[in-house]
Order: C-alpha cells, then structure tokens, then sequence
C-alpha cells in the first residue's frame, strides 16, 4: 500500500496538528492505513475518542477508493518491489532473488543456525548499490537478546570491499530490553526511516522477550494480541515505506512428534500467518546451512545449501 500523496491527512476533518504528529510517529501516515482500521484501533493507538475516530476513518474512505481492482493494477504496483541479496547465490535462487521489500520475511532454527548471521548479512547487502544487489539503503536493527557484534560487520564488510566505518554508522542499533521497549522501538521507527533512508529493519529476535514477559496459558491470549499489533505495525511499515522486514524467530520441541523433525517455530498461528515468507534454517553436514522455504506466497517448496564464513554468507 504506497502512501497516496494526493490525499493529505491534514486536510481529513479531525486531524488537528497533535493528532496528525501521533500518527506519522506511529507509522500511520498512509492514508490506506488508517481507512482498513477499526475505530477502536485507531482511538486507542492514536489517543483520541473512538467517535472522533470514526469520523477519520469514513471521511479518508469517502476519498479512497478502497473497493475491488484488477490484478494487472495490483502487478504494476509490485513492480516497485525490490530484493535484497543474501550473500548465496543458492539462497537468492530460493527466494526468487533474495529478501524482498513490503514483506515480513521469518527465519527461525535452532542457535547456531545461520539466523542472525544473516541479518548481519542483511544488514551490510542493504548497502550496496543496486546493480549489486542492495538498496543504497541504511539499517534499523532492534537486538533483543545482546548479540549484535559489530566486529562481526566489519568482516563482512571488508569481504564485500565496502569501507566498515561507513558501514556500521549505516546501521541504527537498539537493544529492546522487554516487549513494551521493543513495541515502542517500532512504533518509533517512522521518524528515522524517511530521514536515514532506511530500507530494511531487523529484529533479532522477535519472539524473546515475548516468551519471557507471558508465561502461562492464562498469558497466551495477551500475548498473542499484543503480537498480533506488533506484526501489523512492521507490516505497515513495510507497505508504507517500500522496505524489508527481516526477524528472527526461537522454536520449540513438539512432543508429539514420535517421528520426523519435531522442530516447531514459536508464536502460534498469528506469526505463522502474518509472515509472507517463512523460512527454516538448520545446520547440514560439513559446516553447511540448509535453508527450507516453508511457506511463500510466490515461491515454490525447496531448500538451498550455503555456508557461513569468516567473510559472511557464502556457497562455498
């Protein structure tokens, strides 16, 4: 959903100055946005009584056409999706050329498995000029569990012949110490997108701080919902700025796997849904990383072989 400039949210009747600025910090300046929200959505994120809020939302719907159209429109707006190289040949041969723009793209895999190597990855690609696979683009990364190593970028920069002090002042750091700073870290992020040119956000990981602050079933609704408005927001970033969202994700052992891999990704069926693509990465033999795309909207099932090296990802 790109931003529709010809329609500005100032001149939508109950849009004053301090409901306008609530919004754009929050990641609501696309006027799309605001029209697909409830009432009580919208009240509640911006502050405002839910009437005064319904008046927003039918006068912006009045103005948009939020109906049906054809899919050639909906082709010719995907021509603006960009991808972002991975390092491996093999892995961007996977995903249709690496890791796309207006997307939620999920890794999740047991430690060690290549997750977070490759947002670090990520996070040096997204600098590179586009004829090399990158979006002259900056970084937001939000580090939930204190593994971000900048030593690590260095290396990979070095390897891509990239100078690394340029590099690391490309990527925006924030360690998320529980899910109300890691909610708010995203809700934040619009005011640096536009002004550092960032084109991807990671969070690594997403679900840590999750599984930490609700503990038990009588939790588990809580905080699947606040979840769910987590994801929404890095979705609605994603549209609204024609960026990439790249998290990480934790797994669990299903005990009733008698047979087979009872590896199982956490965050239930809201994560499972709200990702567009969902990865899994797992260690192979001789020092190899397997990537398996489990679900993709445009991808066919299949999995690819790369390695993680001194100078970052590689095939070999």
């Amino acid at each position: 959903m790109p931003f529709k400039k010809e329609i500005r949210l100032e001149d939508i009747p109950g849009i004053g100055d301090k409901t306008l600025e609530k919004l754009k910090s929050i990641g609501y300046a696309d006027p799309m946005v605001i029209a697909v929200s409830s009432p009580t959505e919208l009240a509640n994120i911006a502050e405002i009584g839910e009437a005064t809020a319904a008046k927003i939302i039918n006068a912006i719907r009045e103005k948009l056409d939020i109906g049906y159209e054809t899919a050639d429109k909906i082709l010719e707006r995907r021509t603006t999706v960009s991808k972002i190289t991975t390092g491996s040949k093999n892995l961007d041969n996977l995903l249709g050329g690496g890791i796309e723009t207006q997307a939620i793209t999920e890794a999740y895999g047991q430690y060690g498995s290549g997750k977070t190597q490759l947002a670090f990855q990520l996070s040096v690609t997204v600098q590179l000029p586009k004829d090399k696979g990158g979006l002259d683009g900056a970084c937001l990364f939000i580090d939930t569990e204190n593994t971000f190593r900048p030593e690590r970028i260095v290396q990979i920069a070095r390897s891509l012949k990239l100078e690394p002090e340029k590099v690391l002042r490309n990527i925006y750091i924030a360690r998320a110490f529980n899910t109300e700073h890691q909610i708010l870290l995203v809700e934040k992020a619009p005011d640096m997108i536009e002004e550092k040119k960032i084109k991807l956000i990671v969070v690594d990981s997403l679900t840590s701080h999750f599984r930490a602050d609700f503990i038990g079933r009588g939790e588990l609704a809580s905080r699947q919902q606040k979840l769910n408005r987590h994801l929404h927001q890095l979705q609605r970033l994603a549209d609204a700025f024609n960026l990439a969202v790249y998290i990480t994700n934790q797994v669990m052992s299903d005990p009733s796997m008698l047979f087979g891999d009872p590896t199982r990704p956490v965050g239930g069926n809201i994560l499972g849904h709200m990702a567009t693509y969902r990865l899994y990465l797992r260690r192979g033999k001789e020092g190899t990383r397997i990537c398996k795309i489990i679900d993709a909207p445009d991808l066919v099932e299949g999995e690819a072989v790369f390695r993680i090296t001194e100078n970052g990802i590689s095939d070999n």
